[in-house]
């Protein structure tokens, strides 16, 4: 399968017709069809369904344009690497990352690297830690920051000198609102917001003592911002981590755990690779910054942001 065939494909995909994709790729439409009925017939599975107004995909489709985009980004990002001159650092680094304010840590230095090299620029994308495991072992991300525990078998990494603290996002009015913390069996016959990630991990079977299947789980979520929403409109009581949703002059409110549960943060990045010359300087930078821990860490990012 040739490279130029999958950028046709994911024309296509765009237009959602062969002569929109034709004359975008100033082809005629007789060669695009053939090129697309050749990959076709090459796997052995149809992709495209030619309705009379527009191209839809197969689930077979579906699955060819996601792997097609991650290529062209993976070619996207190598030839960028390999063409600048060595001695201009100059370039992008893509970073995945949960809702923590330990995305602090990845934006000063950032923001300390970018005097010295203006020319580098950062992409930094929101995700769970499934989904940033995902990308990192595709390819597609640099770096992530992933909470403990992390998977040392796949990725290396730098602990920060900063702990997240979980706790409960409830409405002002809700029965447990007038509670300085939150205990198990506070919340063990609540309907409970919980992330996708940590329905079976040790937040639900420690703190709770109790599986999945004894607790009332009425939604799962990736981003806190949306389960606010649910809480918001009364679907239940969301797990997450504090300072992440500014409650203030809303009508919620934050309650930590107790006993309490925090998180440690780790900046992440795939055994083996071959870092790029902005993602070095990047790393050495989130090292320098790292190396201070607790509050001085913190202090030392203020006076050089």
């Amino acid at each position: 399968m040739e490279l130029r065939v999958l950028q046709y494909f994911l024309a296509v995909t765009r237009e959602q017709s062969i002569s929109g994709a034709a004359e975008s790729l100033h082809l005629s439409q007789p060669t695009l069809s053939r090129q697309l009925k050749d990959m076709e017939d090459e796997l052995g599975k149809q992709l495209l369904i030619r309705g009379n107004r527009k191209i839809s995909l197969t689930d077979e489709g579906m699955i060819l344009r996601k792997r097609a985009e991650e290529i062209m980004e993976l070619v996207r990002k190598t030839e960028q690497e390999i063409t600048l001159a060595d001695d201009i650092i100059s370039g992008e680094i893509h970073i995945g990352a949960g809702e923590t304010e330990g995305v602090h840590y990845l934006t000063r230095a950032a923001g300390l690297l970018q005097k010295d090299y203006p020319g580098i620029r950062y992409h930094i994308s929101s995700g769970d830690t499934a989904d940033v495991s995902e990308q990192l072992d595709k390819g597609l991300l640099d770096f992530g920051l992933l909470f403990d525990p992390i998977d040392k078998s796949r990725f290396d990494f730098i602990s920060l000198p900063v702990r997240d603290v979980w706790g409960v996002l409830m409405r002002k009015d809700s029965a447990l609102a007038g509670k300085e913390s939150v205990s198990p069996a506070d919340l063990v016959n609540q309907p409970l917001i919980v992330n996708r990630s940590i329905r079976e991990n040790d937040l639900i079977s420690g703190w709770f003592n109790k599986s999945p299947k004894e607790l009332h789980i009425v939604a799962t979520y990736n981003l806190l911002y949306n389960a606010s929403l649910m809480v918001k409109d009364g679907l239940g009581y969301a797990l997450g981590l504090d300072k992440i949703i500014n409650t203030a002059g809303s009508e919620l409110c934050f309650r930590p755990l107790s006993p309490a549960v925090t998180a440690g943060m780790n900046v992440v990045w795939k055994k083996y690779q071959i870092l790029s010359k902005p993602a070095e300087k990047f790393l050495l930078k989130l090292q320098e910054i790292s190396s201070c821990s607790g509050v001085s860490g913190l202090l030392l990012l203020n006076k050089t942001s």
